[in-house]
């Protein structure tokens, strides 16, 4: 039996489930990669793995809210972008590195040949600063060929941006209505698209990357604008199996009501019950490592997924050999990621946060 809790959240507490949960959906995200670039989607059995993206961004509307919520008012804007670049950007800038070098010493690959010195400069320093550029055709027009994540990237800013300057100033009734509209546009960015919300990632699909982000966000402040946090007994394992499901629903003629439906409802209630779920003490450390790898994962494993497509075009593996290249694969980008986080991310973003202090 569960309950909508009516009090208000503690100060600050920390919601260590939702940070196990941000994890798995990284793991997904990675193992969906290697899986499309090999089987077509009805072939994938987790070929509803790019639906994590979505709820990351309902997952960043509900921290961004609670994090802001009661002192964004009187920050400095500046202060706040700043906030943001440090937290971000580190990874993007360190993304855009590991995509370059996969592109210009991939041992399977001779694409980068085929680039003047220039247009490969245009293309990091896009990649590096996420201006869209899609204009490698032979990495299908990613919105960043260099480093393919950074689309969702560059609309997790634009959210962020538009929080600051006037989404966290609109009361509730005025931040629902602005949600079932952005719900009303998935809707028709799925029925625009021939039933599925895959895009945003490429030149031709960059506006359904706007439609994913505004739903998806301003559902996830609603959440904690609104207090619908429910508690219940549900735990790691069990709220981990929930999200697992939604990436493991069939491609088919029916994208058009079921992935609208996961976005819509489904990925939301997961955030209220996964607010108000209790942790066993078992899983704590657990799920905070999964909260603190998944961004270094999600932003660090693509560049291995371009060398991985041009070894699988090459020498076209038979499915054990298959099977291991993309479990170790998968060890081996949860390691890099790791050592991006402990010797990198970590340090850079707690030196830009010193020297925030002393200016």
């Amino acid at each position: 039996m569960t309950q909508t809790s009516t009090e208000p959240l503690k100060p600050k507490q920390h919601f260590e489930i939702l940070d196990g949960l941000r994890g798995i959906a990284a793991l997904a995200i990675v193992f969906f990669h290697f899986m499309e670039i090999v089987y077509p989607p009805k072939d994938n059995f987790i070929a509803h793995g790019f639906l994590a993206v979505d709820f990351f961004f309902c997952l960043s509307g509900f921290v961004i809210a609670y994090a802001y919520n009661d002192r964004i008012g009187k920050m400095k804007l500046t202060d706040f972008f700043t906030l943001r670049l440090i937290r971000l950007h580190p990874l993007v800038v360190f993304g855009s590195v590991l995509g370059l070098l996969a592109f210009l010493f991939d041992p399977f690959g001779e694409h980068s040949e085929t680039y003047e010195t220039g247009k490969v400069i245009l293309i990091f320093l896009a990649s590096a600063f996420l201006i869209p550029f899609p204009v490698m055709a032979d990495r299908y027009f990613n919105l960043f060929g260099l480093n393919a994540p950074g689309w969702s990237l560059f609309w997790e800013y634009v959210a962020n941006i538009l929080y600051a300057l006037f989404l966290y100033k609109l009361g509730r009734r005025s931040l629902f209505l602005l949600t079932v509209l952005a719900g009303a546009g998935i809707c028709f960015t799925s029925y625009h698209a021939g039933g599925s919300l895959m895009g945003g990632w490429s030149g031709e699909t960059f506006w359904d990357g706007f439609a994913r982000i505004s739903y998806s966000f301003l559902a996830g402040m609603l959440i904690y604008r609104s207090n619908w946090i429910i508690k219940s007994k549900l735990g790691f394992i069990g709220l981990s199996v929930l999200l697992l499901l939604t990436f493991f629903i069939p491609f088919s003629d029916y994208n058009w009501l079921t992935e609208p439906l996961v976005v819509l409802l489904y990925f939301p209630i997961l955030i209220v019950l996964g607010a108000g779920a209790t942790l066993k003490p078992i899983f704590r450390k657990l799920c905070i490592f999964f909260g603190k790898i998944s961004y270094p994962l999600y932003m660090t494993h693509y560049a291995a997924m371009w060398i991985f497509a041009n070894y699988y075009t090459k020498y076209k593996p038979e499915t054990g050999q298959l099977a291991l290249i993309m479990f170790a694969g998968t060890l081996f980008l949860l390691g890099i990621a790791y050592l991006t986080m402990v010797f990198y991310d970590i340090p850079i973003r707690k030196y830009l946060t010193d020297r925030r202090k002393k200016i």
